[in-house]
């Protein structure tokens, strides 16, 4: 497994790093402990959630994947071997998720408290990396804003000031460092500017959607990444199963996110079934497996630290963290790179 430095932290995190939103909802949690027990016999140090899961959010499932780590802590007393990240909730409808039943939003009061209950269902006292979810201003993301900017009203909550109560946290010592998520390239250099300008918390890594059909992240955020130490941490590697090829010419494998859920729509865009066919066929023609193909794709970008992996079965995560293993040659580069120029980001 190879370590790549979080940020500026001096910290080392696996470039692959497991993720664990399906515990809770498509998994037990039996089968979450199976999975992180491999995931580190494998040299995986590196797991990331959020106090919104299990997906989809519903406030039945809310909270049960962090419970679901906090007990494989206990079981193992091994807090002090991983590098553990979650995430507070940006600005959303969600009534369940705060103990008043206001709506989420990233204010002080919701910061504090979000920390402090993720961290008892964590089982423990200090979150490596703590995220922002999603921008708390009004924002088109998730697929929904196609490749501009939507401009949808003004910040309620600057950012500046959820900066003042992220450094609070740090400074309990509840964080040790913080990211962000699903971030632009303009508020990710405010966070920086804010830092800076008041010698507070410096943002170390920005959790973005990246894979094939979605390389957006390298139009002003990957030059970002280089040259502040951002990395990015990579999710949705696979295009939630697409990239596998298991939902081609209209199939619905039963137990799929798709036929439990049916919220993928992001990745069913006019041109994505003829763009993932030619990626499906590059890994058919060089002898590999699709999603293989797909991980070490977005683990091998240089602005990447590390590559979150999520699965649904012990199958799918060993072929997810074998990836790491499989050569990314310049051939291998050229033709993914072919297919891109011809259709870039369908699924933005």
């Amino acid at each position: 497994m190879e370590y790549r430095e979080l940020g500026r932290t001096g910290q080392k995190v696996s470039a692959i790093c497991l993720g664990t939103m399906t515990w809770g909802e498509q998994n037990t949690e039996a089968e979450g402990h199976e999975q992180m027990d491999y995931a580190v016999e494998q040299g995986v140090n590196f797991f990331d959630t959020a106090e919104m899961y299990a997906v989809p959010p519903r406030k039945e499932t809310q909270g049960a994947t962090e419970r679901i780590i906090g007990t494989w802590f206990k079981k193992k007393k091994n807090r002090d071997k991983i590098i553990l990240a979650t995430k507070v909730s940006g600005r959303a409808p969600f009534d369940w998720l705060r103990k008043d039943g206001s709506p989420t939003e990233q204010t002080r009061g919701q910061i504090m408290e979000a920390v402090n209950s993720s961290l008892e269902r964590l089982q423990t006292d200090y979150i490596d990396l703590y995220q922002l979810h999603w921008p708390d201003r009004p924002m088109a993301m998730f697929g929904a804003g196609g490749t501009s900017y939507q401009h949808l009203g003004e910040e309620k909550n600057p950012i500046g000031e959820i900066l003042d109560a992220l450094d609070e946290v740090v400074k309990s010592g509840k964080v040790r460092w913080i990211g962000l998520s699903n971030e632009t390239p303009w508020g990710t250099m405010k966070f920086l500017h804010h830092a800076e300008m008041k010698n507070q918390p410096r943002v170390q890594s920005i959790q973005n959607a990246y894979n094939l059909l979605n390389r957006t992240f390298e139009i002003g955020l990957s030059e970002i990444a280089l040259r502040e130490q951002v990395g990015l941490l990579a999710y949705s590697p696979l295009a939630q199963g697409y990239l596998t090829g298991k939902y081609q010419n209209g199939a619905l494998p039963k137990g799929s996110r798709k036929q439990l859920f049916n919220r993928l729509q992001r990745y069913e865009t006019p041109f994505a079934e003829a763009t993932i066919d030619k990626y499906l066929a590059i890994a058919k023609k060089h002898g590999l497996d699709a999603s293989q193909l797909a991980n070490q794709f977005a683990t091998t970008r240089p602005f990447v630290t590390s590559n979150i992996i999520g699965a649904t079965s012990m199958e799918q995560l060993k072929l997810a963290i074998g990836s790491a293993d499989i050569p990314w040659t310049d051939e291998l580069e050229k033709e993914i790179n072919a297919v891109h120029q011809e259709q870039p980001n369908p699924c933005p």
